[in-house]
């Protein structure tokens, strides 16, 4: 981290754990990859009114792309913008793969019981998002296509999609700097094409600081993220509708 971003918070969710909390608009959120390899499964909510949350087809169709990385934003489901990626040394993050469920787990790595293993325990993606969401008075008809970032997907000719091994490495890190006060609800489980033949997911390490000026730039020059943009500064200083 640069050293005149002033370090706000930060924790560490260990491999298949998870995570949520509120980001305020002006605040950026630092998610890194500690050892490599690792996935963040996250969705974004906003905090005023959780039926507005992440809408993964307006973010790919208006940015006209099929992974996110530095220069893009998150849309909401309202037109709004949640974050922009203003830093991203993995590269790629994927966004159509979903989450894991309990029986992908199951099938993939066997059975590890919180009453045999405790922490050491199989979680899926599927399984740490209600628990967080739960805590939020969400359920699971708040879950939505997610991004996952660290993880590369392609899809070749014929559209079968392919994970890309060891995408992520020691220390990459992705910055999302928040527009709006924004619920991250984040699983650090597997992703669901990982082909790994044992359940070792990697830790994350969440880091908050003010957001730098002008770091949104990039993410503005492409025309609906003005727009977003636009649309998110009306949503905060006057009650009308969007531009």
């Amino acid at each position: 981290m640069n050293q005149e971003n002033t370090l706000l918070w930060e924790a560490q969710i260990p491999g298949g754990c998870h995570w949520s909390g509120i980001v305020r608009r002006g605040v950026t959120l630092r998610l890194l990859d500690i050892d490599g390899g690792a996935n963040a499964s996250v969705l974004f909510f906003n905090q005023e009114e959780k039926l507005e949350r992440y809408n993964m087809a307006d973010t790919l169709k208006t940015q006209h792309t099929f992974r996110l990385t530095k220069g893009h934003a998150c849309h909401s489901d309202m037109g709004r913008i949640f974050c922009c990626i203003t830093a991203d040394t993995a590269g790629w993050n994927d966004t159509v793969c979903g989450l894991s469920d309990a029986e992908l787990i199951r099938q993939k790595y066997g059975v590890a019981r919180y009453q045999e293993y405790r922490n050491q325990m199989f979680r899926s993606g599927l399984d740490g998002m209600l628990i967080e969401l739960g805590k939020w008075g969400l359920g699971r008809r708040d879950i939505v296509s997610n991004i996952n970032f660290f993880s590369k997907v392609t899809a070749d000719e014929s559209g079968e999609l392919m994970f890309h091994e060891n995408n992520s490495k020691a220390n990459d890190y992705v910055d999302l700097s928040f527009e709006m006060d924004t619920l991250v609800v984040l699983s650090a489980a597997p992703h669901p094409l990982d082909p790994a033949k044992s359940y070792q997911p990697g830790a994350i390490s969440l880091a908050m600081f003010a957001t730098p000026a002008d770091v949104k730039e990039e993410c503005a020059h492409i025309a609906e993220n003005a727009r977003g943009l636009e649309n998110t500064k009306r949503f905060y200083s006057c009650s009308g509708g969007m531009a």
